[in-house]
């Protein structure tokens, strides 16, 4: 299993193709993923505001199936970091707290600008948008990280999609840059 950290934010959590692209990328042993309580709280919190139709009693069984299938993802005892942190949005401290105390080396988040290199830099962190991040397993590990994808795509049965349905669903979730390098392999 690596040392390499990613914290994930809720904002890559709470589209449910890429956090389960995440997660099945998580489960190559590449990286260890990590997040907290609090990051659960708010990607469950957001899609029930958007999306009625979804019950509390569901979303909280996908965050017991993410803490189940990585088990040392859960990061705890962090609070007595979050406010002694600056960043540009006080309500992200706690997803930086939890990274610190997570000994996290990368924050995967869609929102870089809450997350400056200068604020994080001090820490030892970097925030990656979630194509950077898989880019770079992509160039680490290409043949895990292409079967990660086709499982996830296999996976995918109400409705099944087609390679290039899967794709474009890939680069609606802002994931240009490996979708562009997924095609290659054309699973």
């Amino acid at each position: 299993m690596s040392s390499f950290a990613a914290f994930y934010d809720a904002s890559v959590l709470y589209p449910a193709e890429l956090r389960n692209l995440l997660m099945r990328l998580a489960l190559t042993g590449l990286f260890r993923a990590r997040w907290s309580a609090g990051v659960h709280e708010e990607w469950i919190c957001a899609l029930l505001r958007r999306r009625p139709d979804l019950s509390r009693d569901k979303l909280e069984r996908t965050r017991m199936l993410m803490d189940q299938h990585a088990p040392d993802a859960l990061v705890t005892g962090y609070e007595d970091l979050i406010e002694g942190l600056q960043l540009p949005d006080p309500d992200d401290r706690h997803v930086l707290a939890a990274a610190i105390r997570g000994r996290a080396d990368v924050i995967v988040t869609s929102n870089l600008r809450d997350f400056p290199a200068e604020t994080l830099g001090q820490f030892g962190i970097e925030a990656q948008h979630p194509d950077e991040f898989i880019l770079h397993l992509l160039d680490l590990a290409p043949g895990l990280v292409v079967a990660a994808a086709r499982d996830h795509r296999e996976s995918l049965k109400n409705p099944p999609k087609t390679v290039e349905e899967y794709l474009e669903t890939l680069e609606a979730q802002g994931l240009t840059q490996t979708v562009s390098v997924l095609r290659e392999y054309m699973f």
